[in-house]
Formats: C-alpha cells, structure tokens, sequence
C-alpha cells in the first residue's frame, strides 16, 4: 500500500510536465493591411427639391383615327404602319359602285335639265321677239289692248319658265356635285404628312362612317403627355420648364397643356408637354416620366463615385473612426449632380472610399490620400 501510494504521487508530479510538453502558443492578432492612393469623400445632409413622379408616354402632338365617310367594302389598304404619307396621299380604296351609280344619275340630271333651260331659253326668245312685234303694231294701233296682253302674258309665261328650268339645273347640278363628292369618298386620303402608327382594315373589311380604318400621327414635334393626381395638380402650370426621363435620358419639357377637367375614375388631370424637336430619336408610345417639384425636404447626399455596382446592387466602403473599411449595401435615390441621394445604409458624416473600382477592402485601414472634408450645416441642393 506505501508503494502505491509513493506511485500515485510520482505520476501526479509528471503529468503537468507532460501536458506542457504538447501545448501550443496562443495566435498573435494580426494588423490590418494599410491601403494608400485612395481618396475620400464624405456623406452630407442636404436640402433638396422634394418632387412627385408623373408617369405616361409619347405621342403626338396631332394624331387622327382615318375612318371612311361612306359604307362599303375595302378594296385595297395602300400603307402599312410605319409608313411615312403625304398629305392627300391615298391610304384606302372602298368599292364605290353605289356611289358611282348615284353619280351616274345626278350627271344624267344635269343633261335633262341643260335640255330644258336650252328648250325653256328658245321659247323665251321667240316669246320676247312677239312682244316687241305687237308693241310696234300697238304702238300703230293695228292691233286692239286684248291682243296685245296676250302676247305679253305669253312672253311673262315663257321667261317663268325659263326660270323654273334654270332653277332645276342648279338644282340638278348641286345633286351632281354631291354625288361626285361622295364618290370621292371612295378614295380615303392622309389627311396631313405624317406616319401611319396603326393599321386596323385590310381588304374585304366593312367600311362604315366612323369606323377607324388607320391612325396617322403629324409629323413634327411630340408631346409627352402624363396623369398628375388632383391634389399635385396647383403644382403644375402652362409654360412650365419640367425635366422628364426618355430611354433613360434627361430631356427638358415645358407644359404645353393641362386638360382642365379631371378623370373621374383615377382622379387625375391629363398633362401635356412639349417635346424639344432636335429629339429624333424619340418615337410615338415609348414610355417616360417627368419629375414636378412640391417642396423640399433634407437628404444625405454621397458622391456618386463612392457607389459600387455589383450587379442590381448598390454598395460602398465605409471607413470607421479606424480608417478600417467595411461594405455597405445602399439604397439610392435621385441624383443631384456629382452626388446621389442614400436612403438607407449611410448615416450623415459617414466617410467614404471615392473610385475603389472592384478592389476588396474588407478589414484594410485606408490612409487617404486627401482628409475627408467635415460634414457642413445642411444647404439646399438643386438637381
């Protein structure tokens, strides 16, 4: 038992050296990696216009449904859309057989009533010729007053109806000259210069009066015309200058029109605005939208070089009291200038890493190369 004993306190002994022996040293921490070259910037708040998006698309300042003016079947459609007419040019042929017989009889009225003013003119001239006959016999008294009246009341009698017959063929002449211009109407024509933006006939469609068969819109400027809800519409007004986004560009605008009444299932008002006319890539239907000023309010503003794309979204090197840089994801607003709104991920006086392009900075301490300028009281911005 004494021996056990003496074993048991020798391995107690031992067995702290042992354990020594197979540890290992505790890591060091490791200092940041120090990046040099890289500028600055820092978040700022600002005051800036407050504005409301209106949104609508292009269309033309002038734009007509082509629709016939008589009844019958489409012979032929000569345009197709996104063709450039003339003014007068023919667009559509209708089958004008009914018009054309119309025609036919009104000119067959004309000739019967030229026969009858011809006819009506002779006897006027033979009655007249009387008259002045029996006036010199009367004058001779060779004729007695009775005689006499009769061949006056012949002659009144004849130049009556020279005036009824003449009155026909006028009459008979307007018929013709309706008729003729119906027939016209068998021919639809462009009613301007412009281009066809729709094409709604093709050949063996019913034409009717009313029924659009082509939409032609003028050729010249375009309008931008979009829905503004009633209670922003006292911010908008004839000849102002507005800022709309085409195709993803800035084109300045000026309200050419504001329909003054309402629609009364969305409660907006339609705005209309004129277009610049140097803008030839802009084409009737495309979609776009025009900022409108109602106030202002405070945003925090960074310089729009600090943002990094990775794909949909927007990041930023943000430095600590360290200089130790970490990623943020951002949300974005809109852009004023050389800056660009943050709505969410920077706080104001954050400082920034400006250009970092595809660079990891994670964890490095970034030594500017220019000190980030203070964070200023807060002043109005304009876009």
């Amino acid at each position: 038992m004494q021996r056990s004993s003496q074993l048991l306190s020798a391995f107690a002994l031992v067995l702290p050296l042992l354990a020594g022996c197979h540890s290992t040293p505790e890591p060091q921490a490791q200092s940041p990696s120090t990046v040099t070259g890289l500028a600055v910037g820092q978040a700022v708040a600002r005051t800036v216009p407050s504005t409301m998006q209106a949104v609508g698309s292009v269309h033309a300042a002038e734009s007509t449904a082509v629709s016939a003016q008589i009844s019958g079947r489409v012979l032929a459609v000569l345009v197709h859309a996104g063709d450039s007419v003339r003014a007068g040019q023919p667009l559509v042929r209708i089958d004008s057989t009914l018009a054309a017989s119309d025609l036919a009889r009104s000119n067959a009225a004309v000739a019967a009533a030229q026969a009858a003013v011809a006819a009506a003119q002779s006897q006027s001239d033979l009655a007249d010729s009387t008259l002045r006959r029996y006036q010199i016999l009367r004058d001779r008294k060779s004729i007695s007053p009775q005689e006499f009246d009769e061949v006056s009341r012949r002659d009144q009698a004849a130049q009556a109806q020279l005036r009824a017959a003449a009155s026909q063929l006028a009459a008979a002449q307007a018929g013709a000259s309706s008729a003729a211009t119906v027939a016209g109407y068998a021919t639809v024509r462009a009613p301007y210069a412009g281009l066809v933006t729709a094409r709604m006939a093709d050949p063996g469609t019913l034409a009717a009066p009313g029924l659009p068969l082509l939409t032609v819109d003028r050729s010249g400027p375009l309008q931008l015309q979009v829905s503004v809800d009633e209670s922003r519409i006292a911010s908008v007004h004839v000849g102002q200058h507005l800022d709309a986004t085409l195709n993803g560009q800035t084109v300045p605008t000026t309200v050419a029109e504001i329909v003054p009444a309402a629609d009364p299932a969305s409660h907006s008002f339609l705005v209309k605005l004129a277009l610049p006319a140097a803008q030839h890539a802009l084409r009737a239907g495309i979609y776009g939208s025009v900022a409108i000023p109602i106030g202002q309010r405070t945003a925090i503003l960074i310089p729009s070089s600090a943002v990094v794309q990775r794909g949909s979204l927007a990041t930023a090197w943000v430095l600590d009291a360290n200089h130790i840089a970490s990623l943020r994801y951002l949300t974005l607003g809109a852009a004023f200038g050389d800056q660009v709104e943050a709505l969410s991920g920077i706080a104001a006086g954050d400082s920034l890493v400006l250009q970092p392009a595809d660079r990891n900075l994670a964890g490095s301490r970034i030594q500017p190369e220019n000190p980030a300028q203070p964070a200023s009281s807060a002043t109005e911005v304009r876009p």
